[in-house]
């Protein structure tokens, strides 16, 4: 998580970024110190504290980049010495601390006066989060001013004006019209809005509108405008702007997102923002009228769900929007599909829970959220019912006070053996075998209840009771995925339960070295074994980051801690066994995704390509690998085949590794290939086979055939090219033929010649070749699932489709040889003077020409010359591949075929033509080259 970011205004190339979440929300994410860049973000290089986990703002001296101030919360769990104002005066190199009050109280917000860079205002803030409490406000929050470029400091909370009693969070905004005019949003009882005329020595309470201080531990951010000293703009759950002066903020605006966070302001043009949400980053140039969309992936997912149907969709409740369910693969030139992006829908529920769609029908979805919401959605009629257990509805109470202390994100989970008994939980545990008409408890207090757990959150100014301060809650449930009355249960307040007879007789099975209070986030019960679990828990809000994963053999009367290759402070979110492979484990964790190929004993990073993203929950698919991530959205990992297949600790020994491929699915699911590669090869070559070994498409790297030459609008190859390197490499094939001859500079319009048609459902082999080593195993295309075409009508579709793609290489072949034989004529008819020579040539040349600009429109020079310029046979031909096959399986239509016999027969009299043109006048031609002892005009 990035927490503050900063860009030089003398030289842009070089940006601060500060790491960590300073609005202290349930599941913040803590950062590693100071990165800059001196490229524009191209590049860059850790400058230091990393030990202060949240950095909530950077300023840096508009004039030199090299001096640069770092505003540091600290640790929000536990008391931390690395808190403060920092000062660097050599680009972050070396770091001074100027502010320090405490080691409970952190820098919060940081201002730097445009005209006197040498002044600047922060807030220090006391405050921490804990799993089951946030306090905002103590004796070391406070204001202060330093007119030394940030050696010294001067306390001005209490300067008159400045409300007494208890302080909070503060924003702070120096004018950069103005210097004398400063602004200040207090976190206090009789807090608001404060403004100084006079640099900070008094102050006058402007505006005390709740609109600008509800939630003030989650905002309280203020920002001036730096050319009018009366415009200021406040950010909360919305965006306001005050013209004067800060005494009302009656202008609200509208960015793409509520629950704003952070705002930037061109300091030469002040129309043109930058403003943050928990929806992502959006832009004005209108002053705030109107926005930028946010359609970039910043989704902050808490778990990930899968349904039953094909192509599966992929599922999950995000952070501050709805829930979101989108198929799993787009269309794509692999599959042959209309290159539409797929759907994005929402499923009822909210921003906070589980999704669960039905085992027996994916249009059912049942999804929870905040409050004790659970709803079931019926994607066919769009109906939503509410079928939450207890429809007492809660908000700002203690957990004590609940009879049900529902959390933020509480599980639904269906059982594997009955698609109509689902499970969710309380502290207690609830099922229901009838759609959610009635619930039946099953279970005790399954969690520890400490009593200091259950109070009231926040203060001691603002209090904060909104599902993530609600503690002692059962926060994972698993049934047995073997044994039908077997549930696993794990609590948020550090409790691991075992029942195996439906509920009636619970034993606690909790690992003996379990951190007290931390939290179970996720039980895998063993698809493959029971009486085998694994266990995660974190516990980084009590500022513990280490991992924690356990595994039992049996039932939970033992544990084993299994870590070892996890990171000591990559802490664990979410673990998972491969359904089809036992021992094979994946842990989502803070830093990406790990893997295990022996059950667990050691781990490796499986990131890949994964950015440096919470990993919050994993699910594996048949053939893939799906996981959520808080703040990235979801990613797919395609075809984990070579995974399940992998020994690491098995040394390759041959020079080919060729995996066994999971089966294709015709226009829906490429073949991914994967072989590794001992060491690396100078080439490697990869044959196709059909079923009797024949070879239907063959791949070669480095590629011997390069594209054809042609403008960005012409024909382009869209074939993939196989790795060289040692290792594991991946080459996706499309399930197409060859496409069909073309040659260079060949420009068509509505016609894709250079796909060849879909290959059948049945058995084939792929063969890779490298290093003097060949390795083939076979794999299967089946048709997909929801077509309904018969084997004949596919049949006679692929017949057509090869027709079409022969008949449109015959058209080219034709062009070919026309153009081989005319530039030899040409070189001849330039070496000689000989009347008869020229005469037989220019016939030969007239007859060879008028072929080919029946065949092809000579004049396209560019992608939409077309346009312009009739197309001709082999264009026209060409665009009937696409009409056979189409977006889907079925017979070619009466007419297709008719229309492929009437071209098919244009065509044949012009290869007759051609024909006839080689055999007579070319003879002829040759003839008369002999006579004047010039080399003949072959086709070889």
């Amino acid at each position: 998580s990035v927490g503050a970011v900063a860009v030089s205004e003398s030289n842009p190339d070089v940006v601060y970024i500060g790491m960590g979440e300073a609005c202290l929300r349930g599941n913040i994410m803590q950062g590693d110190g100071v990165y800059k860049s001196t490229d524009a973000g191209k590049t860059w290089q850790h400058m230091g504290l990393a030990d202060t986990q949240i950095i909530s703002r950077i300023r840096v001296n508009p004039a030199n980049p090299d001096i640069v101030y770092v505003a540091a919360f600290g640790h929000p769990a536990a008391p931390n010495e690395d808190r403060g104002v920092y000062k660097s005066t050599d680009g972050g190199k070396t770091w001074k601390k100027t502010l320090f009050r405490d080691n409970k109280t952190g820098a919060i917000d940081l201002s730097m006066d445009r005209n006197n860079p040498n002044v600047l205002y922060a807030a220090l803030w006391q405050a921490y989060r804990m799993s089951w409490q946030m306090s905002s406000g103590g004796p070391g929050s406070g204001l202060f001013k330093s007119t030394d470029g940030g050696d010294t400091w001067t306390e001005i909370t209490r300067n008159p004006g400045m409300p007494s009693g208890i302080i909070g969070r503060i924003g702070v905004s120096v004018s950069g019209a103005d210097s004398n005019r400063v602004y200040a949003l207090v976190e206090n009882e009789g807090g608001g809005v404060f403004r100084s005329d006079d640099a900070g020595q008094t102050w006058s309470k402007t505006n005390e509108e709740r609109k600008l201080r509800q939630r003030a531990f989650y905002y309280t951010h203020i920002f001036a405008d730096p050319k009018d000293k009366d415009t200021v703009y406040a950010l909360n759950t919305g965006m306001y702007r005050s013209t004067d002066g800060g005494k009302t903020f009656a202008t609200s605006l509208h960015p793409s997102h509520g629950d704003n966070h952070d705002l930037w302001i061109d300091p030469t043009n002040p129309k043109r923002m930058i403003q943050s949400n928990d929806g992502g980053g959006n832009i004005s140039v209108t002053a705030g009228q109107t926005w930028t969309h946010e359609d970039f992936p910043t989704a902050q997912f808490y778990h990930v769900a899968l349904t039953k149907d094909f192509p599966y969709q992929v599922c999950g409740a995000q952070q501050d929007n709805s829930t979101a369910c989108v198929q799993s693969t787009a269309n794509n030139p692999f599959g042959g599909g209309n290159g539409a992006w797929p759907e994005l829908y929402d499923v009822g529920g909210g921003e906070s829970g589980y999704i669960a769609p039905s085992p027996a029908d994916p249009n059912i979805f049942y999804a929870s959220s905040q409050g004790a919401l659970l709803s079931r959605y019926d994607r066919r009629n769009g109906f939503t019912r509410d079928i939450e257990v207890s429809p007492r509805f809660f908000s700002g109470e203690a957990a004590e006070t609940l009879p049900d202390r529902w959390q933020w994100t509480f599980p639904i989970v269906f059982s594997p053996f009955d698609p109509k008994t689902m499970f969710t939980s309380s502290q207690f545990l609830y099922k229901t075998t009838n759609d959610g008409q009635s619930w039946v408890k099953i279970s005790p207090d399954l969690t520890k209840h400490d009593p200091k757990t259950l109070g009231d959150s926040g203060g001691p100014i603002t209090h904060d009771m909104n599902g993530p301060e609600i503690f002692a809650t059962i926060f994972t449930i698993v049934p047995s995925h073997k044994e039908p009355n077997t549930v696993w249960t794990g609590s948020d307040d550090g409790l691991v339960y075992i029942t195996r007879d439906a509920g009636k007789n619970w034993t606690n099975i909790t690992p003996d070295d379990m951190p007290s209070l931390a939290r179970v986030s996720l039980i895998e019960a063993s698809p493959n074994r029971a009486g085998t679990a694994y266990v995660a828990a974190k516990n980084y809000l009590q500022d513990d980051r280490a991992p924690y994963i356990w595994k039992t053999d049996d039932y939970g009367k033992t544990w084993k801690k299994i870590i070892e290759g996890i990171g000591g402070d990559d802490y664990v979110h979410a673990i998972r066994e491969d359904a089809k492979r036992p021992g094979l484990l994946y842990a989502g964790t803070e830093h990406g995704i790990y893997i295990s190929f022996d059950d667990g004993a050691h781990w490796q990073s499986l990131s890949l390509n994964l950015p440096d993203t919470q990993v919050s929950d994993i699910a594996v698919a048949e053939n893939d690998l799906v996981i959520a991530t808080h703040g990235r959205a979801f990613y797919v990992l395609d075809d984990i085949a070579p995974l399940r297949q992998l020994s690491p600790s098995v040394m390759q020994t041959t020079e080919v590794n060729l995996y066994v491929p999971y089966g294709a699915v015709r226009r829906s699911r490429p073949l991914s290939i994967d072989y590794a590669l001992k060491s690396k090869a100078d080439k490697v070559t990869i044959d196709i086979l059909d079923a009797r070994g024949n070879v239907i498409r063959s791949f070669t790297a480095p590629e011997t055939k390069k594209p054809a030459a042609g403008d960005d609008e012409g024909y382009q190859t869209l074939r993939p090219v196989a790795g060289l390197e040692a290792g594991l490499n991946r080459f996706t094939w499309d399930l197409r033929y060859s496409g069909s001859t073309s040659f260079p500079g060949i420009i068509l319009w509505g016609a894709s010649v250079e796909e060849g048609p879909l290959a059948m459902p049945g058995s084939y082999a792929v063969r890779v070749t490298a290093n003097g080593d060949s390795e083939t195993q076979p794999f299967h295309i089946t048709e997909d699932p929801r077509s309904v075409v018969s084997q004949a009508d596919l049949q006679a579709q692929f017949d057509l489709a090869m027709q079409v793609r022969d008949k449109v290489s015959a058209a080219d072949q034709a062009v070919i040889d026309v153009r081989k034989i005319r530039d030899q004529v040409n070189d001849r008819l330039a070496k000689t003077q000989a009347a008869d020579v020229h005469s037989a040539g220019d016939t030969l040349n007239k007859k060879l020409t008028d072929v080919e600009e029946a065949i092809y429109q000579v004049k396209n020079r560019s992608g939409q010359d077309p346009l312009n310029f009739p197309i001709k046979l082999n264009d026209k031909i060409g665009h009937l591949l696409d009409v056979v096959e189409g977006w889907q399986d079925a017979r070619p239509t009466d007419q297709t075929y008719s229309v492929f016999k009437q071209l098919s027969a244009e065509l044949d009299v012009q290869l007759a033509k051609l024909k006839d043109a080689v055999s007579a006048d070319l003879a002829a031609f040759n003839k008369q080259l002999a006579a004047n002892n010039l080399q003949s005009v072959t086709l070889e």
